[in-house]
């Protein structure tokens, strides 16, 4: 895929949601985020095994207001109404999340449930919203990207 395709699949808020990136190709996929305009956050959630250190550090690196409350409901507030980065989309990179996923597979469920309807919420609207995992999950499509 050609930058130039990749950055009309981002652009497509029909196509946008949650999915694993294949190695290697995280700068093209922000290459191509930022050419389009959007807003690219990302977060290393390292060695995060619980949920309430994944829900802090999101808050903290995705820069979220300090209302942010550090559970499910203020991450679906804050990621369906980002009135701080409107942006004609959003792309959200999250490196290491397999340790929550290892450690706490309901909670890693829970938590792409409320990315899921933070891409709805936004999809209705026509603006794209893609969460892209650096690791290959079950029940994760991989994104096409440059090849």
């Amino acid at each position: 895929m050609t930058q130039k395709n990749l950055q009309a699949l981002l652009e497509d808020s029909r196509q946008a949601g949650i999915y694993a990136l294949p190695h290697g190709d995280r700068l093209a996929l922000r290459d191509a985020a930022e050419a389009a305009g959007f807003a690219c956050f990302e977060a290393d959630l390292g060695d995060c095994d619980e949920i309430e250190g994944v829900l802090t550090r999101l808050g903290r690196q995705f820069g979220f207001p300090e209302w942010y409350g550090n559970n499910f409901d203020a991450l679906k507030d804050c990621l369906s109404d980002i009135s701080w980065r409107e942006e004609p989309g959003y792309l959200l990179i999250l490196s290491r999340a397999d340790t929550l996923q290892l450690a706490n597979a309901d909670a890693f469920r829970t938590l792409n449930e409320v990315f899921a309807a933070a891409i709805d919420a936004w999809r209705s609207q026509d603006v794209p919203m893609w969460i892209v995992y650096d690791f290959q999950a079950d029940g994760l499509a991989t994104l096409p990207t440059l090849e």
